[in-house]
């Protein structure tokens, strides 16, 4: 018993040596701004974000996070953290996005670059070692953006990993192992996993077509051939137009001025078109002609794909038609234990959220039914209004007022509003010239 305690905690203390936070931050409170550095960039006009929980949320301090704050700009944020290399081990880069005003075109992604990275220089083409995150633009473009840098080129995932498109907080994870295999989980659930190579372009294939093979010339890989005991039938070949037999010249036709007349022309009903031999299975057939395929010799394995050699800080480089993204819950490890667990907590938020949303909608739904039930209340009082007859006084100033000129009382009977119920349908232009131009006795 006594051995077996020693061997477990043996295996806790190593566990816990061995496994390694790189860079957290869940950003608490105001002294973001002196851990994190805008780019001053030249040619560009940045955006700025702001420290907030949003429109809604679960708690209003521990949901807190960098919100980008004006529409249609670039956004360049970035903060260094002690250099580290992932040789031999797990690599873990994790982050929430919440993209509360339900974005139409925007990123949502985070990279991650080595220590070369000048912050106050960042921008679109620096180069970074790894771009992960979400991405929208329109219907078309609803994609988790995986990047990797390999030998100074940017590699692209060749599968497509769909993001999530509501306004909720969401935890994006990004899991790369020594053995060149990785994982893309959303809110803690797996929703994309493969080979590294396999999935990325990073080598040349290890197979190529043999440049010195070729088709040989007697290769038949016609499926089906013309029979050759097919013939054309006799009565096939019919013009594709005939002369109206229906039409007649017309009377007022005259051959000396108009030339001779000609019936138009219509489409043959026994045109049966080109003739061809019915096909029929060639017996020559050999299927489809593979080309052989030879090792590649521009082809090197490379057991170290997996592995940055130094990574030394986080950027937020972004363009957003529409601001209000929130970014939160950075985190850089080797331990996805860790990882999943720090996104437990993703559910409880997005509980939260969705209450107070859902609080806030039926408000906001009420509020307009109370507007609405007010204007129809004003339009029935202008109804009871208009159907009395004014008095003399109130007609005399009310032509004036709207015809800009003194008018006989006798004559100038109508009102704005009296016109305006005796003729509903009737455009404000016309109601004018009626008020104005038109009396009644």
């Amino acid at each position: 018993m006594r051995s077996w305690l020693l061997t477990f905690v043996s295996f806790l203390t190593f566990y816990a040596v061995n496994c390694d936070v790189y860079f957290e931050d869940k950003l608490p409170d105001d002294s973001w701004e002196s851990n994190w550095v805008y780019s001053e960039h030249p040619g560009k006009e940045f955006g700025k974000f702001k420290l907030t929980a949003g429109k809604f949320y679960n708690d209003p301090e521990e949901d807190k996070g960098l919100q980008t704050s004006e529409d249609a700009r670039f956004y360049a944020l970035s903060r260094k953290f002690k250099p580290f290399s992932n040789a031999g081990k797990p690599l873990v880069v994790q982050f929430t996005v919440k993209h509360e005003q339900d974005i139409d075109c925007g990123g949502g992604y985070l990279k991650v670059f080595d220590c070369k990275l000048d912050q106050k220089d960042m921008h679109g083409e620096t180069p970074y070692e790894i771009m992960f995150g979400p991405d929208i633009c329109g219907p078309g473009t609803k994609k988790v953006h995986v990047i990797f840098s390999y030998k100074g080129k940017n590699h692209l995932i060749k599968k497509d990993v769909r993001c999530k498109d509501d306004v909720y907080t969401h935890l994006y994870t990004l899991l790369v192992k020594p053995d060149n295999t990785y994982e893309v989980l959303i809110d803690n659930e797996k929703v994309e996993s493969g080979d590294l190579e396999a999935d990325w372009d990073f080598l040349p294939p290890k197979k190529i077509k043999d440049p010195e093979a070729k088709k040989p010339e007697d290769w038949d890989d016609r499926p089906t051939i013309p029979d050759p005991n097919d013939t054309k039938p006799e009565d096939w070949d019919k013009p594709e137009h005939i002369p109206d037999p229906d039409a007649t010249k017309p009377d007022d036709w005259d051959d000396e001025m108009d030339g001779e007349w000609e019936p138009p022309m219509i489409d043959n009903p026994d045109y049966k078109g080109v003739w061809s031999p019915k096909q029929i299975d060639n017996p020559a057939y050999k299927g489809p002609w593979v080309h052989p395929e030879i090792d590649n010799p521009e082809y090197t394995p490379d057991a170290n794909l997996y592995k940055r050699d130094e990574l030394c800080a986080v950027g937020l480089d972004l363009w957003q038609v529409k601001s209000g993204t929130i970014f939160d819950n950075f985190l850089i490890t080797d331990d996805l234990a860790l990882a999943k667990e720090r996104g437990e907590a993703i559910k409880k938020t997005q509980e939260g959220e969705k209450k107070m949303k859902g609080e806030q909608d039926e408000a906001e739904r009420e509020k307009e039914k109370s507007e609405k039930s007010e204007d129809d209340d004003d339009d029935e009082d202008l109804d009871d209004d208009a159907t009395e007859v004014p008095s003399a006084q109130k007609r005399k100033k009310s032509h004036n007022r709207h015809c800009g000129f003194e008018g006989d009382e006798e004559d100038d009977r109508l009102v704005f509003q009296w016109v305006m119920k005796d003729n509903e349908k009737m455009d404000s232009f016309h109601v004018f010239l009626k008020l104005c131009f038109i009396t009644t006795t």
